[in-house]
């Protein structure tokens, strides 16, 4: 009997079979495991206590959820007058169905919990008033006063606001898998980045990276890709707001569409295998151009070089030069006429803030693929009454090689670059030339500055003979056949994946191709496994790939 225990093992009693059974009767009762938790922890101490003053029950189970009912019975009681204070007058002036109570009846019930969550994705349309009502506790008069709406309105958007919580609280949210499994894109970006850095200031972040993946497999609401990403509304929509302003996403209607193409990982696994067959004999018609087109240089007397850089390091340059004509002899053939709408001074779609690029996305593929070879020059500062430099700089993978000189030059950098091949450096700022040498652009030789890269001066070269010309045609032929292959293999396994929303849009898609299609990366790689070029792992040389035509 418990009148024959003290009040130490009446409370050890408690504790050894009770607690966990408290907290289950209270978790029913409340629905809620915070509520849950703070009921069971002021029923335990009232228990506690009163055993503590000495009361001994005569029937202690009865006595535990006696004083257990009754603190609930308190709570709960103490919880409905107080959401009484707030809505039971609005609630009954709202012209809503039946059904649409169901809402006061989960809060009533506690379920706050739901009402939170469905909050965290509700249009912001919606949310003023709903948080005002249902969380600020404040009158509908109030509410119409403080947002300067009718009175009416107000009870609209609450009453339509009740229908979309009613369903989502009903339902099982399942977030999408980028909000626990984000993805990883690549891009490759053609053009000027803007006054701020874009795109490269916005792509680089994870999020960002997620919503446009997510907004390019299916272009949804803002509440949708909420669910998608696993991110509260309120939050998410600054976001979108910023990817639009920057041209990265697009509105159609109320959905939300990626404005940029994203290649699939399972169209770069077919794009590649179908490169790594051609590779070997894409590479011999490169460096067969390659060694003519220096041939023809020397048998006419050319200066085709100023000597800064042995032909060794010259040839990674002039490959890769190689590649892009034949690239781009190809993209002329198939997309003649497929310009943007908007093209800027060179070649590429004006954005805000002073950007011109078009961007593409790459699905992270972790498979067999050769290094991409990025092509870098002079960006940033450049007036309209500026003329253009032909300054280029190969960016190679391979053994960190891209590592070894700056991703790019400022305009006023290039034209440092210019004076110091023609031999005047005397308008162009020390700290400018001091910079130049740090990164081994230039030399400094009996106190004048010298260039330490291919430099070429173009009124110094003579044109091809027509025998030349004839069988720079021919091999030129050759590599353009095979590239257009290749080319149209690419196209057909893009064309396979474009979203509904980009099939009209031949710039875009012309551009995703034009990209995946990229060859530099393949004959570096075969130009490497044949010793055409050499590269050790103790490598120091730092200018490989960059030019300078004038």
């Amino acid at each position: 009997m418990s009148e024959t225990r003290t009040g130490e093992e009446l409370i050890r009693l408690f504790t050894d079979e009770y607690f966990e059974k408290l907290y289950y009767f209270c978790l029913k009762k409340v629905s809620n495991s915070d509520d849950a938790d703070d009921l069971a922890a002021e029923t335990a101490a009232s228990i506690i206590s009163e055993l503590r003053k000495g009361t001994v029950p005569r029937s202690f189970s009865a006595w535990v959820w006696r004083i257990a009912r009754n603190k609930y019975a308190a709570w709960a009681d103490a919880k409905h007058r107080r959401l009484n204070t707030f809505s039971t007058s609005d609630v009954q002036t709202l012209e809503v169905a039946d059904d649409g109570d169901v809402v006061d009846s989960l809060i009533h019930r506690e379920d706050l919990k739901l009402l939170r969550r469905e909050l965290a994705f509700i249009s912001s349309d919606y949310r003023d008033v709903i948080i005002a009502y249902y969380i600020d506790y404040r009158k509908i008069q109030d509410i119409a006063d403080s947002l300067s709406l009718p009175v009416g309105t107000v009870k609209s958007k609450l009453s339509r606001s009740r229908n979309i919580l009613k369903e989502g609280m009903e339902m099982a949210r399942e977030f999408g898998i980028l909000s626990y499994k984000p993805e990883e894109i690549g891009f490759i970006m053609n053009g000027s980045s803007g006054k701020d850095g874009e795109p490269w200031s916005l792509i680089r972040k994870k999020l960002y990276k997620n919503i446009l993946l997510a907004a390019y497999r299916t272009p949804s609401t803002a509440e949708n890709l909420a669910i998608e990403i696993g991110m509260a509304l309120p939050y998410l929509e600054d976001e979108l707001e910023i990817l639009v302003a920057a041209e990265l996403l697009r509105r159609n209607g109320k959905k939300y569409e990626a404005n940029i193409f994203i290649v699939s990982a399972q169209a770069q696994e077919k794009i590649y295998a179908y490169q790594r067959e051609i590779q070997a004999s894409l590479t011999e018609k490169i460096i067969a151009i390659n060694e003519f087109r220096i041939k023809c240089y020397e048998e006419n007397g050319d200066t085709w070089h100023e000597g800064y850089q042995p032909r060794e390091d010259i040839k990674w340059a002039m490959l890769m030069q190689r590649v892009d004509e034949v690239s781009q002899s190809v993209s002329n053939n198939v997309h003649r006429g497929e310009n943007s709408p908007n093209t800027g001074r060179y070649g590429h779609t004006l954005r805000p803030n002073g950007g011109e690029w078009d961007l593409l996305g790459m699905e992270d593929y972790t498979g067999e693929r050769p290094d991409f070879v990025g092509l870098h020059g002079a960006d940033g500062g450049i007036a309209e009454n500026e003329p253009f430099i032909e300054f280029g700089q190969f960016k190679f993978i391979y053994k960190s090689i891209e590592g070894k000189t700056p991703i790019n030059l400022t305009y006023a950098q290039a034209k440092a670059l210019v004076a110091a091949a023609q031999h005047d450096t005397s308008g162009i700022p020390q700290h400018t030339l001091d910079k130049l040498v740090g990164y081994r652009y230039l030399e400094r030789v009996d106190g004048s500055y010298r260039p330490t890269f291919l430099v070429t001066f173009r009124e110094k070269l003579h044109d091809f003979t027509a025998e030349q010309l004839a069988e720079r045609i021919r091999l030129g032929k050759e590599a353009i056949d095979l590239a257009t292959a290749y080319y149209n293999f690419c196209r057909e396994v893009i064309y396979d994946e474009i979203p509904e929303f980009f099939k009209n849009d031949t710039y875009q898609i012309g551009h995703a191709c034009r990209n995946v299609f990229e060859m530099r990366g393949a004959v570096i790689e075969g130009a490497l496994a044949c010793g055409y070029i050499t590269y050790a792992d103790d490598d120091e040389r730092t200018m490989l790939g960059a030019y300078l035509y004038i």
